[in-house]
């Protein structure tokens, strides 16, 4: 048995040896004209077949059009990554924010990947904004916070303005607003450069503080290069209160469960050293409670929620703040249960997703691009799930519905709902289900909103589950939503964000001075 078992696994290791080094030759060379073609009609054949509102911002006449011309375009062989960047832009027509394209990247065997992790490449440290007159390093998770606040010129010796320029062709908003191209490609912009650009073991940058303009190079270093550690930013009370002190070691083992049980409830990110849930009350005005939530996506929220209400509860604060911007979206009971804390009355959140296929959870699972065992998972659990999400599906006047737990009607908010003045910051990187919520809390008159236009769909958005697909030849990678997902709030101008109730955007003084204008004017608005 032992000797079948190491032969079985020895054969495991050559075909994964094999399989690494014919896809590595396979993304590297020049691609035939024909095959670059059959990859378009590849793609455009499953984004037809399954995604459920293509033509909602452009006919299909259009895009038919855009296919074909793209195809007429390609006349000589040519590499992935040029294919990706004729691809990309016409994809990006479509206008579905949560279409995604990527080019391939070389794969390396097991040892590689071992010597790989040991070291980290400084410019994916870096955090990026970009405000109405420059792009800013808006914060640096490694160790130089000299370079905080800093203005890019150049990267590699290429204009900034440029490279924002080529990358806001590759991907889209929901729609035709424009505020989520403007803040996401600053969000996202070092896996924008790695798509652009490949892997890289160093770059310089160019840029401006004040009046000074110097060069930075950012180098790919070792993780254990420095044994100095970052204060984890915006905790709540409790986690400063469960930081150990000498007098608290004999301890260490129970205030260290303590802490793996709060990071777990406030989203801790060990790379950024952050929590993704905060809660807090003002110093300049102890009577606002301030919510900055960074995304819907990680830890235990419930145990969060009930916590931050029980205290607004206790606190009988008449304000609350919730902060959204930046936060790309997430889970969608997560949302739904945060609404239900905000609200006094009865409601129904979102309304039944539509869809183009009965088993959406099962085509999104099994995919050519998976690893191997989780197309072998999805395959042995399809008996269980294929049977549930045909329960979940009805058709109705030739439209397929597929059935959330938040879709339900006639829902009751919490007991601790809060009923207070809510102010809603917002920006162009609120996005998805931040957008979600956004939209159910304007269409309920329950929140003013302050900030700019939301990069979400105000009449919703098509994710829910995601299929990603790799085309067959060039091996580029696409990925789009399964399910149209929408609040029962509907605006008749349609294809833009959630609109605030007062603009306010920042500019490059705001950041120098580390100042937050939306927040201050929310303040000064509770005062008077």
């Amino acid at each position: 048995m032992k000797e079948k078992l190491l032969v079985f696994l020895l054969f495991l290791f050559i075909t994964s040896c094999v399989s690494v080094k014919k896809y590595n030759n396979q993304i590297k060379e020049l691609h035939t004209v024909l095959e670059l073609r059959q990859d378009i009609d590849f793609a455009y054949s499953r984004l037809t077949r399954l995604h459920p509102r293509l033509y909602q911002f452009i006919t299909k006449e259009k895009l038919d059009h855009k296919f074909d011309s793209l195809k007429l375009a390609i006349k000589n062989p040519m590499s992935s990554t040029d294919f990706y960047r004729m691809l990309a832009p016409v994809v990006s027509e479509i206008r579905q924010g949560h279409i995604t394209i990527s080019p391939p990247f070389s794969r390396f065997k097991k040892k590689e990947w071992k010597l790989r992790r040991k070291n980290k490449f400084e410019f994916y440290d870096l955090a990026f904004e970009q405000v109405n007159d420059a792009f800013l390093i808006q914060d640096n998770y490694g160790l130089d916070s000299t370079i905080v606040g800093s203005e890019v010129l150049e990267v590699n010796g290429e204009p900034i303005k440029q490279l924002v320029a080529n990358y806001q062709k590759v991907f889209s908003s929901d729609g035709y607003n424009t505020t989520f191209k403007d803040r996401f490609v600053a969000l996202r912009f070092s896996n924008f450069y790695l798509r652009d650009k490949g892997r890289l073991d160093s770059l310089e940058l160019k840029l401006r503080h004040k009046d000074s303009i110097f060069t930075k190079m950012l180098r790919t270093i070792p993780k254990d290069s420095s044994s100095v550690k970052k204060i984890a930013k915006d905790s709540t009370s409790e986690m400063n209160e469960v930081r150990l002190t000498r007098l608290e070691k004999k301890n260490k083992k129970n205030l260290e469960k303590i802490k793996r049980k709060n990071n777990y409830k406030y989203g801790y990110q060990e790379s950024k050293k952050q929590f993704t849930r905060n809660f807090s009350f003002l110093k300049q005005d102890s009577t606002i409670a301030y919510m900055k939530i960074r995304g819907f996506s990680n830890g235990k929220y419930s145990d969060f929620y009930k916590e931050s209400f029980e205290k607004l509860d206790s606190a009988k604060a008449k304000t609350l703040v919730l902060d959204l911007r930046d936060n790309t979206g997430g889970r969608l009971d997560e949302i739904a249960l945060l609404y239900s804390y905000l609200t006094d009355k009865e409601y129904q959140f979102i309304k039944k997703g539509e869809s183009m296929t009965r088993i959406p959870f099962h085509k999104a699972i099994l995919s050519g691009k998976n690893p191997f065992m989780l197309n072998v998972l999805g395959v042995l659990v399809a008996p269980i799930t294929i049977p549930l999400e045909y329960s979940r599906t009805k058709r109705k006047e030739g439209i397929l519905y597929y059935k959330f737990r938040s879709s339900k009607e006639n829902r009751k908010p919490k007991d601790l709902n809060f009923k207070g003045a809510i102010y809603v910051l917002i920006n162009g990187n609120s996005f998805s289900a931040s957008s979600i919520l956004s939209t159910a809390l304007k269409g309920s008159k329950r929140a003013t909103f302050v900030g700019e236009e939301t990069g979400g769909h105000f009449n919703g958005t098509v994710a829910g589950m995601s299929k990603s697909i790799q085309l067959p030849n060039s091996k580029v990678t696409l990925s789009f939503g399964l399910l149209h997902i929408q609040s029962p709030y509907e605006n008749l101008e349609k294809g833009y964000g959630v609109k605030p109730d007062v603009v306010i955007i920042p500019n490059k003084e705001n950041r120098l001075h580390h100042e937050d204008p939306e927040l201050e004017w929310i303040i000064e608005k509770v005062k008077q």
